[in-house]
């Protein structure tokens, strides 16, 4: 409020500085006011009557008072030095009028310089305007060219990686040969003991000792348990004991029965006395005969408290420990495996037991190595661990199983090395003969999918098509093949992984001929 009643007062004729600021008047005549200013004083004050707030400069003029003020406070105090200073208004008042107000003299004072310097002060104003409006117009379309060649720069660094994919995937290949092979049938089966022997006490008592290690290897004889055996000496002894009482009443009563048979000839007793005689005397002798038996069964029984190996194996956990009670025949204490020889029992199906049959009098040689699958899978040539273990056929069971279709077999092996374990899967291999003019392909090659075994053919325009095959028998060198490929195709034995039909392949290296042994 206290600077609109300034600029009211400054309406007076007699405050020249305010009625230039308002009317935008130069100095006076002669003061050397330029003609740029004097045309515009002249428009402005034509009416005869000062200008009002409303007619204040406006646009340009408060941008360029607006890039005076922005100045340093110093070059701000040396253009309005010697002028009257701004309006200040009262405390809590903005004094936003009163600057305005003082802006725009400074600007009619600038006015003053001259019609040339303002015309040169317009143009450099409205130049830099122009170069503003410029660079904003332009901005827009530098920011889409260098899209535009950020596309390109992409769509080059695809086309690079791109390039090597369609040089072909890296794969190793191996020709399909024809060749006589051996005919061979394998299945996984189960390492078992050819003995395993469950260590039960055939008498009562307290154990009370344990003499071997858990796991330990032990010989026929050797000495495992003990039990309390001081009951078991006094029955033998109470036995020996009725064994003498009852041999010296015998021998009484064969000589009574004898000097009853020598009265009873001179008729000095009767017969039927001789006869009793005799009968006791025979009862006496059965009776002795008892004792000696229970002597002999006190000495088993003493015999059982010491309880040794039945059979040279290999133990297993200890069941029950020293100080335990047990009965006769109720927990086994020890389990122990015969190691050597060993069994692998396996089946096959009953569509070759004619070719085992026709060979039943040879041994079949089997070979037998660890494998991490399980019975009824198929093998696997990276499922099978381990060196080969040879061995012969000895058992082929007396039926077929009607739910699987297979039959028994088991094989002997020496295992000497113990590199067969009872209880683990291997794959046993049995050699039946062997087959003139088969398909052969690395077992690499052969591949398992959704719609079953497939292999990766090389065509002559060096891309690859997946083709079903059939097996007939499978090792984890090579595979006999029964439908499906001949006799000079390239299969890929590896880099299936990067393959689909129509993929471009580069043969790294070639592979050895099919089913070579090297």
């Amino acid at each position: 409020m206290g600077a609109r009643r300034q600029l009211q007062r400054g309406r007076d004729p007699a405050d020249s500085d305010l009625q230039r600021l308002q009317g935008h008047l130069g100095p006076p005549a002669g003061a050397g006011a330029g003609q740029g200013g004097a045309r515009r004083c002249g428009d402005l004050g034509a009416a005869g009557h000062p200008a009002g707030l409303d007619q204040l400069p406006g646009g340009e003029d408060r941008g360029e008072a607006r890039r005076l003020g922005a100045g340093p406070a110093r070059g701000r105090a040396a253009i309005v030095r010697g002028r009257p200073g701004p309006l200040q208004g009262r405390r809590g008042k903005h004094p936003g009028s009163a600057h305005r107000a003082v802006r725009a003299r400074e600007r009619a004072c600038a006015g003053r310089a001259g019609a040339g310097e303002l015309a040169a002060g317009d143009r450099q104003s409205c130049a830099r305007y122009r170069h503003a409006r410029a660079s904003r117009r332009g901005g827009p379309a530098v920011r889409r060219l260098l899209l535009v060649c950020a596309l390109i720069a992409s769509c080059k660094r695809g086309g690079q990686q791109q390039a090597p994919q369609q040089e072909g995937v890296p794969v190793t290949v191996a020709q399909v040969e024809k060749k006589t092979v051996p005919q061979q049938v394998s299945a996984i089966g189960t390492v078992e003991p050819m003995h395993t022997v469950q260590i039960r006490t055939l008498v009562g008592g307290t154990l009370v000792g344990v003499h071997f290690q858990e796991g330990q290897e032990v010989s026929k004889g050797d000495l495992l348990f003990t039990l309390d055996a001081r009951p078991y000496q006094a029955a033998l002894a109470q036995a020996q004991s009725a064994v003498l009482r009852d041999r010296a009443k015998m021998l009484d009563a064969e000589s009574t029965a004898r000097r009853y048979e020598d009265l009873a000839k001179k008729e000095y007793v009767t017969q039927q006395q001789a006869e009793s005689a005799r009968a006791e005397a025979a009862s006496l002798q059965a009776t002795v005969r008892a004792d000696e038996a229970a002597v002999e069964q006190a000495k088993l029984n003493l015999a059982y408290c010491a309880i040794r190996a039945p059979v040279t194996g290999r133990t297993g956990s200890v069941l029950v420990h020293a100080g335990n009670v047990v009965k006769a025949n109720d927990a086994a204490l020890v389990v122990i495996d015969q190691m050597q020889p060993i069994y692998v029992a396996f089946a096959v199906p009953e569509r070759v037991l004619p070719q085992i049959r026709a060979r039943q009098g040879d041994k079949l040689p089997v070979a037998a190595r660890l494998s991490d699958q399980k019975p009824g899978e198929v093998p696997e040539s990276s499922a099978i661990r381990g060196e080969a273990a040879q061995g012969v056929l000895t058992f082929v069971d007396n039926a077929v199983n009607s739910v699987t279709g297979t039959i028994l077999l088991k094989a002997t092996f020496e295992n000497k090395d113990e590199t067969l374990w009872p209880g683990s899967f291997a794959v046993a291999t049995v050699t039946l003969g062997e087959i003139r003019d088969a398909t052969v392909a690395p077992s690499q090659a052969v591949q398992r999918g959704q719609q079953g075994q497939y292999v990766f053919v090389v065509k002559q325009d060096g891309t690859v098509e997946s083709r079903p095959v059939v097996v007939a028998t499978q090792d984890e060198r090579m595979a006999v093949i029964e439908k499906g490929l001949a006799p000079g195709e390239v299969v890929v034995t590896d880099g299936q992984l990067r393959l689909a039909p129509g993929s471009r392949v580069q043969i790294k290296a070639a592979g050895a001929a099919a089913g070579s042994g090297s």
